[in-house]
């Protein structure tokens, strides 16, 4: 396993902090701490809103001494954007406030954001291809097997691997949900936790989970959401183009913890979905980039895995297979539709690497993994 670098928005949060707030978002236990801790003079700066002595120095005014302020899990607290807002309001010149956390810090951007203005927001994934530096196949093999989170990849063994993912589960029903939302059926919530991994990559139907779980319609899109807004999983949204024929409503999911899809074909696609969302955060936080990550299916039946749509155009074609194989006819056909988009079939197992005609780029997934971020 490769030695400890700092994490791959360690340089944006300098740059942001010396300008605004800056609130670092993600998935429990994906390093957002670890990755506060190592800026100068973070341990004497630390505040937990989990922490009972820290919330009392909160509401009590006893802030740190010194020029850097963190607080982190502070959006459990129900006024946390006023309370940030009056901090950043009278701060003394040259204060840096970040504000960590798993919950969507970004979930009142739009709309009566008493925080407008005063913060970048940066989104914290797992680990991925192109920040460990994998060179080969077989560190991408260890990587899809025992997932991205730095616990259980560090370990280097399946078996904590799987210890990890359980309690992980486990705490983020009992103890992450219930922080941050009213659900109290948190039995079904759990199970549904155990159902959707195996339906990954297949469109999200929440009629069918309803009937399986055997709850409401409103409950289930509910706790579908809560498990979104806590970084759980994520949803990717059908490609609407006017030039093509295609599905315009049924979402697909994926896991923030690929390690939990039983298939290994549906695992290799929930990684490389993982990959691509990390990186459209990236450019979209750091560089303010208008992008998008879609999926394509039309009425005939064509599909395409992914598609990374920039200011409406596709702009990134990407279609997964397990092992070596033909270039698939869906994203021939989206390829033909929109020439300019860059095209990649990407193989987990196979060794072929070659370009047709059509300028679609065959290749073992790490070609293209390891030039993201």
């Amino acid at each position: 396993m490769p030695r400890r670098r700092p994490r791959y928005l360690a340089a944006a949060v300098r740059h942001d902090l010396a300008r605004k707030m800056a609130f670092v978002a993600g998935p429990r236990q994906v390093g957002k701490t670890t990755l506060a801790l190592a800026l100068p003079g973070a341990r004497e700066a630390y505040l937990n809103w989990d922490v009972a002595a820290h919330r009392e120095r909160i509401f009590n005014g006893e802030l740190p001494p010194g020029r850097l302020w963190i607080f982190d899990e502070i959006h459990k607290y129900r006024r946390w954007r006023n309370y940030l807002k009056g901090l950043y309001d009278a701060r003394p010149r040259g204060q840096k406030i970040l504000v960590t956390g798993s919950g969507r810090l970004d979930l009142y951007r739009f709309g009566g954001d008493s925080l407008q203005g005063r913060y970048h927001l940066l989104r914290l994934h797992p680990f991925s291809a192109a920040e460990l530096r994998l060179a080969r196949a077989a560190e991408l093999m260890d990587l899809l097997r025992l997932g991205g989170f730095p616990e259980p990849y560090l370990s280097a063994s399946e078996t904590e691997a799987r210890r990890w993912s359980r309690e992980y589960r486990t705490l983020l029903v009992r103890e992450e949900v219930t922080a941050l939302e009213r659900i109290q059926d948190l039995g079904h919530l759990e199970l549904l936790m155990l159902r959707l991994p195996e339906i990954v990559g297949s469109p999200l139907s929440v009629n069918a989970l309803r009937e399986d779980l055997q709850v409401s319609h409103r409950a289930l899109a509910a706790w579908l959401a809560a498990l979104e807004r806590l970084y759980a999983l994520f949803r990717v949204a059908p490609l609407g183009a006017p030039r093509i024929r295609a599905v315009k409503k049924q979402q697909k999911h994926y896991h923030l913890d690929w390690s939990v899809v039983p298939s290994d074909a549906a695992r290799f696609e929930n990684l490389v979905a993982c990959h691509l969302l990390k990186w459209v955060h990236f450019e979209q936080d750091t560089r303010g980039r208008d992008l998008d990550l879609r999926y394509f299916r039309d009425l005939e039946g064509r599909e395409v895995d992914f598609v990374v749509v920039e200011d409406r155009r596709p702009r990134l074609l990407v279609e997964c297979k397990w092992a070596d194989a033909e270039p698939d006819r869906g994203l021939r056909y989206l390829k033909a539709r929109f020439p300019e988009a860059e095209a990649w079939q990407l193989s987990a197992t196979g060794t072929k690497h070659f370009q047709t005609p059509e300028g679609i780029r065959v290749a073992p997934a790490l070609e293209l993994l390891k030039a993201l971020v």
